[in-house]
């Protein structure tokens, strides 16, 4: 297994949509352009995918999921998010990887620092990777609440 340091931003070059770093390009592209048409291409568009969220909680099925992608990008909060300390660990119909965001969440003139635990599961489908499954945690309860304030509005 090998650790990845240098953070993908979505900013790289997201080439050859084959290779699993450059799907996770194409995530944090999506997720930082606030773009729903490329996190459409990036999730598999079914039922049998999952979302666990600690702003949310589990989420089943593309369009719970992307109603929260699509309240994300809509809230007043700037969000930034890059993926950091991951590794990728890569099978024939799927591959995982866990790893670390960092980034901000900004409302108004108040920025603050966020540090977010996360692993995601994407399959081969039609010779593609979709993914399929994430899970995310935040540790500090306090960074938490302000967090879901940001983006939730609670």
């Amino acid at each position: 297994m090998k650790m990845y340091k240098i953070p993908i931003t979505g900013n790289e070059w997201q080439g050859d949509l084959s290779l699993p770093y450059q799907v996770l390009v194409q995530f944090y592209y999506a997720y930082n352009n606030k773009d729903m048409d490329i996190m459409n291409q990036n999730w598999y568009q079914s039922e049998e995918i999952a979302m666990n969220n600690p702003l949310v909680g589990v989420k089943r099925g593309w369009e719970e999921i992307k109603k929260f992608y699509k309240n994300n990008f809509n809230c007043k909060a700037k969000v930034y998010m890059e993926f950091h300390d991951y590794t990728i660990d890569e099978t024939k119909e799927m591959f995982y990887t866990i790893g670390r965001e960092r980034g901000y969440f900004q409302l108004g003139k108040t920025k603050n620092r966020i540090n977010i635990h996360t692993s995601r599961i994407f399959k081969r489908i039609d010779s593609t990777w979709k993914q399929v499954y994430h899970h995310s945690s935040i540790d500090n309860p306090e960074l938490l609440k302000r967090y879901r304030t940001a983006i939730l509005g609670r």
